[in-house]
This record gives C-alpha cells, sequence and structure tokens, in this order.
C-alpha cells in the first residue's frame, strides 16, 4: 500500500506566516513572509506595513531557492562564495536565486511540500523566524 502524501495547505501556510510573524514581533524585526508550495507556487504571502520594501522580494527568493535546492539558505552561502563550488549558480538560471539566510525547505513525511521564505530581518533573524513557524507546524 503505498503512503498518500499531505500537500502544504493555504492553512498550513497561514500558520507559518503567523508564527514568522510572532517570532519577528518578539524580536522586534519587521518582516515579509513567504510561502510556496510543491511546485514553486505562492501560498501565502505577507510584509509588514514597516517591513523595508525589498524584504517581499528577497523573502520570495530566499523560499524559492531552499525549495529548489532542497536546503536551508543558511547552509548554501559558503558554497557560492567566489571560491565555492557553485560560485556560478546564483547567476547560472533564469530565476535568481537568493543564497542569504531565512530561506527553509518545508518537508512532510521526508518529502519536499514547499519553502517558507523570510526577509527584512538580520540573515540569522529571518533562518530563525522561518525555522520557528516551521516548529509550530503540525508534521
Amino acid at each position: 500500500m503505498t503512503a498518500t502524501l499531505t500537500p502544504l495547505t493555504t492553512a498550513d501556510a497561514e500558520t507559518l506566516v503567523a508564527a514568522a510573524r510572532r517570532a519577528a514581533r518578539t524580536a522586534g524585526a519587521a518582516v515579509s513572509v513567504t510561502v510556496l508550495d510543491a511546485g514553486g507556487h505562492l501560498l501565502a504571502f505577507l510584509r509588514d506595513d514597516s517591513a523595508v520594501l525589498i524584504s517581499g522580494e528577497t523573502s520570495t527568493r530566499k523560499a524559492y531557492t531552499a525549495l529548489q535546492l532542497g536546503a536551508p539558505t543558511a547552509d548554501l552561502v559558503d558554497l557560492v562564495k567566489p571560491d565555492g563550488p557553485f560560485h556560478t549558480l546564483a547567476t547560472a538560471l533564469d530565476r535568481p536565486l537568493l543564497f542569504i539566510a531565512g530561506g527553509v525547505p518545508i518537508h512532510r513525511d521526508g518529502k519536499l511540500v514547499g519553502a517558507i521564505g523570510l526577509g527584512g530581518g538580520a540573515p540569522e533573524q529571518d533562518h530563525s523566524f522561518a525555522t520557528a513557524a516551521l516548529a509550530e507546524l503540525a508534521p
């Protein structure tokens, strides 16, 4: 018998956005939050009123990068530095990737079902807000 994979839902995306915003507010950061499904389609997006405008773009690119590479963007930063093994990856594709901490893939039953991206805080903050949000998502 084959197990059925439960995709990421809009309810899941709303949970993630709310949890990420709570974590950011606690830290005093204004952020943008992007949630993508497994196909890279937008499930949810929210930019705090006082978040810098570019945070909307960076949150989305971080989520997309984490989804496409199946890894947190925080883990990829060194790979694209000039001496890194994937230093040309950042400019190799038509769709821009962003190798700054704050994007995290979302797995369910060991399968990639989406990604969350945060922008607006320091990179380490954005990563921690994303992981805090994932901790609130039901398995």
